[in-house]
């Protein structure tokens, strides 16, 4: 599963980005990655794992703001297509499902 939290957060001003920043870095503890400039991700081993970080992210929402959460599949997030600028970029790592016996 992967946990991607798609935001709109004020910053105009001093308040509004300390708490912007403040939420930025809370995700990064999380375990989330940058995917691009106010699109963070996580990958979780299973779905019950993902609810917890989305609890989490909730639990962290700022006053202001808008702030989405949305929960994929790894197959899903392994079908998608980034670009930079024309040229197609090779598709993200995606990691290795464990298997416990």
């Amino acid at each position: 599963m992967w946990v991607l939290v798609f935001f709109d957060l004020p910053t105009e001003t001093k308040t509004e980005r300390k708490q912007a920043s403040k939420f930025r870095k809370n995700l990064m503890k999380d375990g989330f990655t940058m995917f691009q400039f106010s699109i963070y991700v996580r990958h979780s081993a299973s779905r019950e794992n993902a609810n917890v970080h989305i609890k989490r992210v909730k639990s962290m929402l700022p006053e202001k703001g808008h702030v989405a959460i949305l929960n994929i599949t790894d197959k899903q997030f392994g079908m998608i297509e980034l670009f930079y600028s024309a040229k197609e970029s090779p598709k993200p790592n995606t990691p290795q499902q464990l298997e416990l016996f």
